[in-house]
């Protein structure tokens, strides 16, 4: 993993809620880039066993907000929180994941390249444990309180009637935060807590559109797409819109000829439509 660095929350403006929340926190340890002052942040948590929906339906809202500027927050763990993330990649978006245990592991191992792309694409890592620090179960409770604090809404996508999932509602609820839910299917168990939120006055959510309209965002502008001037640079760029910023990986996946390829991956970054990031890495501008 890349380097780990203390951050001192009176001194991010993104992390300056963190100082007046339930157990306040006055730094985090961090791996990547946090967002500048004023950018809107969301909050997507779920089930960690969604249904065919629940997935398809956490990637779209983190896709379509990350399109439109907002950086996602979530918890990296399976199911909910890997689609919003995945989600916000996608769409060449900024996530943050919020761990509960040190930044030199990742949990659950297989997010281990999410983890990676989620820094090489401009985001971020947070955790308020030291290097070395396990994973343990009151420390995942701990952590929903920092994911609804540096979110300006909650949005939840899945959740059953006893999730733990619901904790971060009540930390959001506690903190002020807007909150809102994701309607499914009355028979389903993973779907209950989701309604029985929208009952007692979470907002009903059916599109980005809702959440940007809650925050009073509803004129925001999508970024523009940015397209490259020969075959060659688009494919390269359309590889990176989907979340693949290694050099190496590139390359394979575009099929380019090397020499094509390097010169290609050149023009795009002095044209400002790519920048390095190091160690064979690139992200979109």
């Amino acid at each position: 993993m890349p380097t780990i660095n203390r951050v001192t929350t009176d001194e991010v403006s993104f992390l300056k809620s963190l100082t007046s929340i339930d157990k306040p926190i006055n730094y985090l340890y961090c791996i990547g880039e946090l967002p500048a002052d004023g950018v809107p942040a969301v909050a997507i948590v779920g089930s960690r066993k969604p249904t065919d929906y629940g997935r398809a339906v956490a990637f779209k809202l983190a896709h379509d907000l990350a399109a439109k500027g907002v950086t996602i927050v979530s918890g990296l763990a399976l199911g909910i929180d890997g689609e919003a993330h995945r989600g916000a990649l996608a769409a060449g978006g900024k996530t943050i994941a919020v761990m509960a245990h040190g930044l030199d592991s990742v949990y659950p191992a297989s997010h281990r390249g999410l983890a990676l792309s989620i820094v090489q694409s401009g985001g971020a890592l947070l955790s308020e444990y030291p290097a070395g620090t396990p994973p343990q179960k009151h420390s995942f409770i701990a952590r929903n309180r920092i994911i609804s604090a540096i979110g300006d809404m909650l949005a939840i996508v899945e959740a059953g009637s006893r999730s733990g999932t619901l904790s971060t509602a009540g930390f959001a609820l506690e903190q002020g935060k807007p909150v809102g839910a994701v309607p499914g299917n009355i028979n389903s168990p993973m779907s209950a807590g989701c309604h029985n939120l929208i009952k007692q006055g979470a907002r009903l959510l059916t599109s980005a559109d809702d959440i940007l309209d809650e925050l009073g965002l509803d004129q925001i502008k999508s970024r523009p797409m940015i397209f490259g001037d020969t075959p060659a640079e688009e494919a390269i760029l359309q590889l990176m819109r989907q979340g693949l910023n290694d050099g190496d990986e590139l390359l394979l996946k575009s099929r380019l000829e090397p020499a094509m390829f390097s010169q290609s991956l050149s023009l795009l970054e002095i044209k400002g439509l790519i920048r390095p990031l190091g160690s064979n890495h690139w992200r979109l501008t």
